[in-house]
């Protein structure tokens, strides 16, 4: 099956998917799934004027990639496995992998409370909150950022010293980016050395990422994809107190996809690294639908594609949501769909993995575009898989 390229009142981003479509069609032994894909992909792209897009599909380890469009309106340069792209709160993945690694150095404990790691909260409210609350979303009730009034280190103590808990500990899910901030603050100080390098020096190489950032590489800055906000200006990524923690990751289709099947226990990996993944998928608290992990969300599987779209509603990330707690927590499902959304202003992620299936997907694109349409276009994915 293939799609149509003539070009007479189409965009530039279908001159990308007909460009793409013989190379596509070329590496994919599945012809129904590589017409899922493309179609899928020109839906969306056309729905919501996405520019480019990155998709790949890991299935026992072997990769298939496909690239829609363009990563730069000016420049014209076609999307490929290795443009960098934005991904917003797919990085609180990482941030989470951060501590789960130092907890599986011996250097922190998710059990430990705040203060144990920052001494001037000691007495105040958010100094009593544990770690594992702040990896998943029930602190007590945060604002989703980091207020504007706050500009730096000194004034976001003083904002955390006087903050107070709207509920108890562990009862409401409140998705927010200064607590998962915090806990990538406080892994990071566990490790004694600033969030960036612990990241970039440390968790990304330990994770065989070579092309994954906090800070683009001048060097690399040819491959970083130019965002579009809903306006379609251009907009790239300017992070505020604790958005390198929250939201401030770069990367690839390449390296997210391998890092996906590295969660899903494939692929070459140091001991603790096994261990930080493995402790990442503990389900803590049931939220509607899902199970809240350390910030990777997961559902029964198989799973209706209405749950998904109740797990990755604007009402789970902006309002506050029930959680009760599971005790003791649920030790790593294999029969799970475990994702993860993630936007900045200009650009939209999606990663999901099945763990019994050992099959992932990855979806970045260039522009926020809303949260069903990357969930219904993953799902209509994995059921082509099958």
């Amino acid at each position: 099956m293939k799609m149509s390229c003539k070009l007479s009142a189409m965009t530039f981003s279908l001159v990308g998917l007909c460009a793409f479509a013989n190379a596509a069609l070329a590496q994919t032994p599945e012809p129904e799934l590589d017409a899922v894909v493309q179609n899928g992909a020109r839906h969306v792209m056309q729905a919501y004027a996405v520019p480019g897009m990155a998709i790949a599909i890991s299935v026992n380890g072997k990769q298939h990639f496909y690239n829609f469009g363009v990563a730069s309106k000016a420049t014209q340069a076609p999307v490929t496995p290795d443009t960098l792209f934005e991904v917003g709160s797919i990085s609180k993945v990482f941030t989470a992998t951060l501590a789960t690694y130092a907890q599986a150095k011996g250097q922190l404990s998710l059990n430990d409370t705040v203060a144990t790691y920052e001494p001037e909260l000691q007495g105040t409210p958010f100094g009593k909150v544990t770690l594992t609350h702040l990896a998943t979303h029930t602190a007590g009730g945060f604002p989703l950022q980091v207020p504007d009034s706050v500009k730096d280190e000194r004034q976001l103590m003083d904002y955390l010293k006087a903050w107070k808990p709207v509920f108890p500990a562990g009862t409401q899910r409140s998705y927010a980016n200064p607590s998962i901030g915090m806990l990538g603050v406080i892994a990071a100080k566990s490790m004694n050395m600033p969030f960036t390098q612990a990241m970039e020096q440390h968790l990304f190489p330990a994770l065989g990422l070579n092309s994954t950032y906090l800070t683009v590489p001048a060097s690399k800055m040819p491959l970083y994809a130019q965002g579009y906000n809903k306006d379609d200006e251009p907009v790239r990524l300017n992070p505020g107190v604790l958005g390198n923690e929250a939201y401030g990751v770069k990367t690839t289709a390449r390296d997210l996809v391998h890092f996906t099947e590295l969660s899903l226990g494939q692929g070459n990996a140091s001991p603790l690294i096994r261990r930080a993944l493995t402790d990442t998928r503990t389900g803590y608290f049931r939220v509607g639908p899902m199970t809240q992990d350390l910030i990777w969300e997961q559902y029964a599987y198989p799973v209706e594609l209405k749950s998904l779209r109740v797990g990755n509603s604007n009402k789970m990330a902006y309002e506050n949501n029930g959680a009760i707690a599971l005790n003791p927590p649920l030790a790593p499902q294999q029969a799970v769909w475990v994702n993860k959304t993630g936007s900045t202003n200009g650009f939209g992620g999606y990663a999901v993995f099945v763990p019994s299936e050992q099959k992932s997907i990855v979806i970045l694109a260039n522009k926020n575009y809303p949260n069903d349409a990357r969930v219904e276009l993953a799902y209509d994915i994995l059921k082509a898989l099958n």
